[in-house]
C-alpha cells in the first residue's frame, strides 16, 4: 500500500483555471460540443496518449503524455493532468504527476472506484510499473509505488522485456474488483531501444481497493489470426461478464474481442468484429447503462475508421454502438472527419459521453499532436448514422 501521506502536486504556471475561448469551445448540434484540452507549447512538442475519467463529483480528469522535443514513444516526457468541474468548458492548468527524470513515463490508466478514489497505473521506460491514487478528485496524489513485481508474476509464462498498462481508463466491476488491461512484449530487439513486438495482452486487478494488485491470465498471445495484440481496454457487460477490446495489426484490419466471466480468467479465443475497421490504433469503449430512447444498456466504441481513405491513415474518428453486448455493431457516426488517433471516453449523467482524442498536424519537425474533448449524447448519435 502506498504512503497515505499525500504530497502536493506540482502545477505549471500556478493554480488558476483557463477558459476555452470561443474558437476553442464550439457547439454544433444542440447535443454536441468540442474544445481543445491539451496542445503543444514552449515545453511540449506533442500531446499524446489520452486517458479520461469522470468522478462521482462530476469532475473530468484528463491525462496524457506531454512529449518533449518530438512525438516519439521514446521521447523525454511528463505524465500530465488537467481537471474540469464544468463538463469540459474550462480546465485547470497542467499538473505534472511524476517528476522523476526517467523517460519515457506514460500510458496513463486511471480507474475511478465507488468510493470516489481515483487509481492511476502507468509505466516508466516500458520496464517499470507504477501506481498512485487520489482521494480528493485529482487535486493531490499519493507517493508513487513501484508495482513491477505484479508484472513479474507473468515471467514464468511470458518472459517480457517491455510492459505497459492500458492506455486509457480501466474499470471497477460490480463485484468491486478494479481491473486494467496490460500488454507485454518479449522483445527480440534489445538495442538501441526495446521493440514492442512480439506481444501479448493480459489484465491486472485489485480486490482490496488498490492496496494490492495481482496478475490475471494472458488473454491473447501473438497468433496468425491476431498477431501482436497490444493496447486494449475492458468494459463490463450487462450480465457482469467482461469484454476486452484488443488492438492488433492483422491483415484483416478488424478489431479483436475476448470475453471473460470475471475479467481475470476463462477468456474466450479472440475473435474479429467484421463491422469494426481497425487501422492498428488504440481505441476506446464504454458502457452506457441506459441508452435513450431504447431504454436499455449499450456499448459505444470509438476509433479512427479510415477504411475508405487511401492507405488507411489514422483519420475519420467514428463512434459505433452495440445493443447486444458487442456481438454486432449497428449504429455508426463520424465524430471528426480529420486526422485522429488514440481516444478515451467517460460517461456522465443522462448518458452524456465525453471523448478525449488525438488530432495532429505535420510540419518540418514531424507530427504535432493536440488532444480535443468532444461531448455528445445518444440522441445526437441517432440523429443520422452511417451504415457500413
Amino acid at each position: 500500500m502506498p504512503d497515505k501521506i499525500l504530497f502536493p502536486l506540482l502545477v505549471a504556471a500556478g493554480m488558476g483555471l483557463f477558459a476555452c475561448n470561443a474558437a476553442r469551445y464550439t457547439t454544433g448540434a444542440a447535443e454536441t460540443a468540442s474544445g481543445v484540452v491539451f496542445e503543444p507549447d514552449d515545453k511540449y512538442a506533442s500531446m499524446r496518449i489520452p486517458a479520461l475519467v469522470l468522478t462521482p463529483k462530476q469532475t473530468l480528469l484528463a491525462f496524457c503524455e506531454g512529449r518533449i522535443g518530438n512525438a516519439s514513444d521514446w521521447a523525454d516526457m511528463n505524465l500530465i493532468l488537467r481537471r474540469s468541474t464544468d463538463g469540459g468548458k474550462t480546465w485547470s492548468n497542467i499538473t505534472v504527476l511524476d517528476t522523476s527524470r526517467q523517460s519515457p513515463v506514460g500510458n496513463p490508466t486511471p480507474i475511478v472506484d465507488d468510493r470516489g478514489v481515483v487509481h492511476l497505473l502507468y509505466q516508466k521506460d516500458y520496464k517499470d510499473a507504477w501506481y498512485i491514487r487520489s482521494e480528493d478528485d485529482g487535486k493531490s496524489w499519493s507517493v508513487p509505488e513501484n508495482i513491477t513485481h505484479v508484472y513479474d508474476q507473468f515471467k514464468p509464462e511470458y518472459n517480457w522485456k517491455v510492459l505497459a498498462p492500458g492506455p486509457g481508463h480501466g474499470i471497477q466491476l460490480q463485484s468491486g474488483r478494479l481491473l486494467a488491461a496490460v500488454w507485454l512484449a518479449d522483445s527480440r530487439k534489445l538495442t538501441p531501444r526495446r521493440s514492442h513486438a512480439p506481444s501479448c495482452v493480459a489484465t491486472i486487478y485489485s480486490d482490496d481497493h488498490g492496496a494490492t494488485w495481482h496478475r490475471g491470465a494472458i488473454v491473447a498471445d501473438s497468433s496468425a489470426l491476431i498477431p501482436n495484440p497490444n493496447e486494449s481496454q475492458p468494459v463490463e457487460l450487462s450480465d457482469q461478464r467482461v469484454l476486452l477490446s484488443i488492438r492488433n495489426p492483422s491483415t484483416a484490419k478488424r478489431r479483436a474481442f475476448s470475453e471473460s466471466p470475471d475479467g481475470i480468467g476463462g477468456w474466450t479465443p479472440a475473435r474479429l468484429a467484421p463491422e469494426l475497421f481497425d487501422p492498428t490504433c488504440m481505441a476506446s469503449i464504454v458502457r452506457v447503462p441506459l441508452w435513450k430512447p431504447e431504454g436499455k444498456p449499450a456499448l459505444v466504441f470509438v476509433n479512427p475508421d479510415s477504411r475508405h481513405i487511401e492507405k488507411n491513415p489514422r483519420a475519420n474518428l467514428s463512434a459505433s454502438v452495440s445493443f447486444d453486448d458487442g456481438k454486432t455493431w449497428k449504429l455508426h457516426k463520424v465524430l471528426d472527419s480529420g486526422p485522429s488517433g488514440y481516444s478515451d471516453m467517460a460517461t456522465g449523467k443522462n448518458g452524456t459521453i465525453y471523448c478525449l482524442y488525438e488530432t495532429n498536424t505535420q510540419n518540418n519537425k514531424g507530427f504535432n499532436y493536440s488532444l480535443v474533448l468532444k461531448t455528445f449524447t445518444p440522441q445526437w448519435l441517432q440523429q443520422t448514422n452511417n451504415q457500413k
